[in-house]
This record gives structure tokens, C-alpha cells and sequence, in this order.
């Protein structure tokens, strides 16, 4: 049996924390039509608890006081994916004469 060699953990791009609320911004380089690769984020959002005695864990389920600061922490993420991805992928934040805070957000 031969030894593989170990992939070096990936880590994610960028966090941000919101008292025990964490958001995990990941990289994703996908090809363009063009030929050329554009960048993608994906997120995974996780909540630190402590067990009593015991080390820190963190869990992908919120209760019902997380929410409203989850909510926050999303719209902190997509600010930061937004203007990461444009300044990656070599666009300006300026779209058909419109700026991206004129821009509806759904």
C-alpha cells in the first residue's frame, strides 16, 4: 500500500464573526465562457457553543434569538462577496450607468 500525499486543508477566503455566529466565505474559480475563469463564493454559517466542561463546538442549527443576527451577518457576507468578487473578476462596481447601492437587492 503506498502513502498518498495529504491535500493541504483548504481554509476558507475570509470570516466574519458576529458573536458566536461565524460565516465562512469559500473561493471558487469556475470557467468563464470567454475561456478565462471567474470567481464564485460560497459560505457556510455555524454557531459556537460550549458544552459545559467541555471544548468549544460550533453546529449548522439556530434557535430562534440567532436569527435576526444571522440575518445580519448574511447581509455583512454578501457586501464582502460582492465587492471581492468584482474586484476579482476585474469588473467596476458600476453597471449600466447604475451604482451598486442603487441596485434592488432581493
Amino acid at each position: 500500500m503506498s502513502k498518498q500525499k495529504e491535500k493541504p486543508k483548504v481554509k476558507p477566503v475570509h470570516e466574519i464573526k458576529l458573536g458566536r455566529l461565524v460565516a465562512a466565505i469559500w473561493r471558487n474559480e469556475i470557467d468563464s465562457e470567454n475561456g478565462g475563469t471567474m470567481v464564485r463564493h460560497n459560505v457556510t454559517f455555524s454557531r459556537l457553543y460550549k458544552p459545559e466542561g467541555e471544548q468549544w463546538r460550533n453546529s449548522s442549527s439556530f434557535g430562534r434569538d440567532d436569527l435576526l443576527l444571522l440575518g445580519k451577518l448574511a447581509e455583512r457576507v454578501h457586501a464582502w462577496i460582492y465587492d471581492h468578487t468584482e474586484e476579482q473578476n476585474g469588473s467596476s462596481k458600476e453597471h449600466n450607468g447604475t451604482s451598486a447601492e442603487e441596485e434592488p437587492h432581493f
